[in-house]
């Protein structure tokens, strides 16, 4: 199933292992704190138990939101890079 997972930590360090483990587990990052890609409710549910021990008691917030393929495909997204303006 596809997942949309976002988050808000503010320690660097631990900000960066994060964005490591969801690519580690094939995660496409879309934006700098936002990563989309197909994981099984298994591994879902493994990559949040490794998240929550990578962020420990520093402050942050990580939400994972699984999404249909109705959903994604009636996504609106503007793809622009610094040679299209």
């Amino acid at each position: 199933m596809m997942c949309l997972l976002v988050y808000d930590i503010t320690h660097n360090g631990t900000r960066a292992r994060i964005a490591d483990l969801c690519q580690d587990y094939g995660l496409e990052r879309i934006q700098f704190s936002a990563f989309l890609g197909d994981l099984s409710r298994t591994h879902q549910e493994e990559l949040f138990r490794k998240l929550r021990k990578r962020l420990g008691r520093k402050e942050g917030k990580i939400q994972l939101f699984p999404l249909c393929e109705r959903d994604l495909r009636l996504r609106l997204e503007i793809i622009q890079s610094k040679g299209d303006a």
